[in-house]
């Protein structure tokens, strides 16, 4: 019996991690969406398969993607708009959005789906959308579509990933009714994540050499910090720095440790930098490496990062990536219901 194809698509595809989970699924990426230029080069990196379409998506004649497609159907369309202005950190827990140009693109989301008319959809965002106009708009009118939109909050450490991190989920079909996925998957670590990895000083990984430096100060800091879980909270007065001794200073888990037998915290654009978040190393005296930082987001062990862009771009396709694992559970639950209906 002949296998079924499945055609996806990816907007917004960044680095890539959306586009790994479906292809562990059994999904192919035909077409993917990517305006950054760094994300592109990583994209097409790892992804040599799929066409690329290296520009502002509201540029895009969906002509030039349903060409690509032929007379095959598209069983998934999938994408992460992003709406920076929704995230916890741009509204600093305010309950207002940021006004920010691309809160818009979830429109551009819906104008592919009405266009391309797939099988599946599913959008991945930050919590804070759900309370969006525009969201709230494309929600009714992909239930108008006939897609029976479901949207959770989700944190994908209950997805095998080695990390606290809510997202949002929706999913809809014009086959049948289809749910967020949720399964039931061991704990995973940090440990289980990086704990095997070689040094820093002992590795042929490029990836893994990717490594903050810090002033004899701050290097000193760091190493007073209690291994495993430490904070900055734990330091002498003497070691604690200026911007840090202000009554009601936020961001309490800046230059803390990582602990090995839990999850991480939340892997962010900031995450190869310790003043921005808790992404010391468990153990060792210093921030986590960008291979690290990409196992903890859960990508392939090989999976490869532009040489010629900075580290701080590196940071930002690894933390603005949605975490491969958790796709690929989204995904596979999508193969599952396709696979019911087609065969």
């Amino acid at each position: 019996m002949e296998t079924l194809r499945l055609n996806s698509i990816d907007l917004f595809a960044g680095a890539g991690g959306l586009t790994v989970g479906m292809h562990m699924a059994g999904f192919e990426t035909r077409a993917a969406v990517e305006i950054e230029s760094a994300a592109v080069k990583a994209y097409e990196l790892n992804h040599p398969n799929s066409k690329v379409f290296p520009k502002n998506i509201r540029d895009i004649n969906v002509n030039d993607i349903r060409e690509i497609l032929g007379d095959e159907p598209l069983h998934l369309l999938a994408g992460c708009p992003p709406c920076q202005g929704f995230s916890s950190m741009r509204r600093l827990n305010k309950r207002q959005s940021v006004r920010d140009d691309r809160n818009s693109l979830v429109l551009e989301f819906l104008r592919f789906v009405k266009e391309l008319k797939p099988l599946t959809i599913m959008m991945e965002n930050v919590p804070g959308l759900v309370n969006y106009y525009l969201f709230r708009q494309v929600v009714k009118e992909l239930r108008e579509l006939g897609y029976s939109p479901k949207v959770e909050v989700v944190d994908v450490k209950d997805y095998g990933v080695p990390q606290r991190r809510k997202r949002l989920v929706m999913v809809g079909s014009l086959l049948g009714d289809l749910e967020v996925a949720k399964v039931d998957v061991p704990k995973a670590t940090v440990r289980k994540a990086i704990g095997s990895l070689p040094s820093v000083n002992e590795t042929t990984d490029s990836a893994h050499k990717i490594v903050a430096n810090h002033i004899p100060r701050i290097q000193e800091m760091i190493a007073k910090i209690p291994k495993d879980g430490g904070s900055r909270r734990d330091l002498p007065q003497h070691y604690v720095l200026e911007c840090h001794k202000k009554e009601n200073v936020g961001f309490h888990d800046v230059y803390g440790r990582l602990k090995w037998d839990d999850y991480s915290s939340t892997i962010t654009g900031g995450c190869l930098n310790p003043s921005k978040g808790r992404f010391l190393h468990p153990e060792e005296n210093r921030c986590i490496t960008a291979r690290e930082a990409s196992l903890l987001q859960t990508f392939p062990e090989d999976y490869q990062f532009p040489a010629d862009i900075t580290k701080t771009a590196v940071a930002l396709l690894i933390g603005n990536a949605l975490p491969p694992k958790f796709s690929y559970f989204q995904s596979l639950n999508i193969k599952r219901h396709i696979q019911k209906y087609l065969g």
